[in-house]
Parts: C-alpha cells; sequence; structure tokens
C-alpha cells in the first residue's frame, strides 16, 4: 500500500488516504467492516459491506488506527433518457469518540474529487442525521421520484424518494424528473 494519495486532515496526528479497493490489505479490510460495524451499531449487512467495495476508499488513520471510512463506486444511473456514470458514496463512517474533528469532511473531499474528475454526478442515500452535513457540501435533495431498474423493469422506490442527495457535474440534471439506479442486492439505494 503506498501513500501516494493522502490528503491533510485537520489533526495533526491523523492523515487521510485515497485508496482502490484493490490497494487494501485484509487487514485493512477488515478493520474497516468492523468500524463501520460500530458506526451503524450493528446495522450493517453483508450486503452493505460489499456495496463499499469496488472502488475508491477514503480512509482516516490516526497513527495505525483506522478511525474513519468512506467510499465511492460506479454504479449507472437513468435520468432523462440518458444512463449516466454515477460515482455513488457508501460506508461513510467515523469511529464515535472522533467524530466531529473535521474527519467526515476530509474524507468527503476526497470522495468529491474523484467523482468531480470520473464521473457524470455523485449521489447517496442521506440518513435524517446527515442531512445538515452533506448540504452544506453542496449536495442537494433529489426533488423528483426515484426508482430501480429491476430484474423485472422498472420500479418506483417509493421509501427512498426525500431521502436521496445529489453532486452535480457537468451533466445538466432535473432534480424534479426521475432519477433510477441500477440493480443490486440488498437495499439497492
Amino acid at each position: 500500500m503506498t501513500d501516494a494519495h493522502t490528503h491533510l486532515t485537520p489533526t495533526p496526528l491523523t492523515r487521510t488516504r485515497l485508496a482502490h479497493t484493490a490497494e487494501l490489505d485484509a487487514h485493512t479490510r477488515a478493520a474497516a467492516k468492523a468500524l463501520l460495524q460500530d458506526a451503524f451499531a450493528g446495522d450493517m449487512s453483508e450486503e452493505d459491506w460489499d456495496h463499499a467495495l469496488g472502488g475508491m476508499h477514503a480512509l482516516v488513520w490516526e497513527g495505525a488506527e483506522l478511525i474513519g471510512h468512506a467510499s465511492v463506486v460506479q454504479r449507472r444511473m437513468l435520468h432523462a433518457g440518458r444512463s449516466l456514470r454515477c460515482g455513488y458514496v457508501e460506508g461513510v463512517g467515523v469511529r464515535a469518540d472522533r467524530r466531529r474533528r473535521g474527519h467526515g469532511a476530509a474524507m468527503m473531499t476526497a470522495l468529491e474529487q474523484v467523482i468531480h474528475n470520473a464521473y457524470d454526478l455523485g449521489a447517496l442515500s442521506a440518513s435524517a442525521d446527515a442531512v445538515p452535513f452533506y448540504t452544506a457540501r453542496g449536495w442537494q435533495l433529489w426533488q423528483g421520484p426515484s426508482a430501480v431498474l429491476s430484474p423485472t423493469g422498472l420500479q418506483h422506490t417509493k421509501d427512498e424518494d426525500g431521502a436521496i442527495y445529489v453532486l452535480q457535474g457537468n451533466t445538466p440534471l432535473n432534480l424534479k424528473d426521475q432519477l433510477a439506479c441500477d440493480w443490486r442486492d440488498g437495499d439497492v439505494w
């Protein structure tokens, strides 16, 4: 593992590292999974963990200890008759005793740079508690209906309406139109 993509964080004893899943050794993957289990109070399924893999990870280290994780993975979104390449944010969590110190912002800054440089848009599904954090960073509420392109066709995901946020890039978006994601096991958004 190299530190070629290191970013500074507000605390001198911490560092934020950006790495692809393929660059993470077994110890780092296990530490990230355990961190997210704790951050989500055990409410993180194997499918949720799987959704966070296969893309870029922003990892906050305090010495040799992992205290923060977030990732962005590629997904396809359908919008206004187009298939868009989307950087979808997954598995954002900071250890409880290290929250509110800028670590989440450092991770998101790294991931937002990836989104702006590699994708048509960014998207995520936000909990009510996280909404102020994302909106302060420029993420916008998707106001239109959400859907998934399932094995049986396009299905409205009504329960997700009002919880999806996007980060616009150069591709024009109508936030009041339908946004459909690609299919995956578990939570589709």
